[in-house]
């Protein structure tokens, strides 16, 4: 009995790392999912399209539906910056894209934007709190958090899709687009 008690414990506690991280997916983990072909797979670029532009693309993301948008009719003083808002149908672009493909509620869902902590990881959380339990999304994003100290301080330069030798471009795949322009 003392030995099965022990046993269960090990295990239990065995599982604890993989239940903490289980939200997060390293850049080459998703390019592999993926790219081996697994159907139950939603990739995901949530970052404004106005980013992606001058930042870059990865065309292995499935589409670019994004969790935040910019506000050019607003500024916001204290962060210098225009502001942002979340899209307000982001669910329900996200069902839209699961349903286009035969996905339920249940499929991974990877999201990724430019750091990971921004905006890729609050839209794996919102999209668990509404409903779809294996949202996840990529550590770093797209290029990973700015250097802090030396000589290349505020590049983003160290880890991210883009630092890690995974496929990308300059140029969106205009198929894979936000685009208001046709939107139903």
């Amino acid at each position: 009995m003392i030995k099965q008690l022990i046993l269960a414990a090990t295990i239990g506690l065995a599982t604890l790392p993989a239940l903490a991280v289980d939200i997060a997916v390293a850049p080459g983990e998703a390019y592999l999912r993926v790219t081996e072909g697994d159907k139950n797979i939603l990739f995901l670029d949530v970052r404004d399209p106005v980013e992606i532009m001058f930042v870059g693309f990865a065309d292995t993301v499935h589409v670019n539906v994004p969790f935040m948008l910019v506000d050019r009719s607003a500024w916001d003083e204290k962060r210098n910056v225009f502001r942002l808002y979340q899209n307000p149908d982001f669910i329900r672009q996200i069902q839209a894209e699961l349903d286009r493909r035969g996905l339920g509620k249940d499929a991974e869902i990877i999201t990724m934007c430019r750091s990971g902590s921004e905006r890729g990881e609050p839209s794996a959380a919102f999209l668990r709190a509404s409903g779809f339990p294996n949202a996840r999304f990529v550590i770093d994003g797209f290029q990973g958090p700015a250097v802090k100290d030396g000589p290349q301080a505020g590049l983003r330069i160290r880890s991210g899709w883009q630092n890690s030798g995974l496929p990308w471009s300059g140029k969106m795949n205009p198929e894979k687009m936000y685009r208001t322009d046709r939107r139903p």
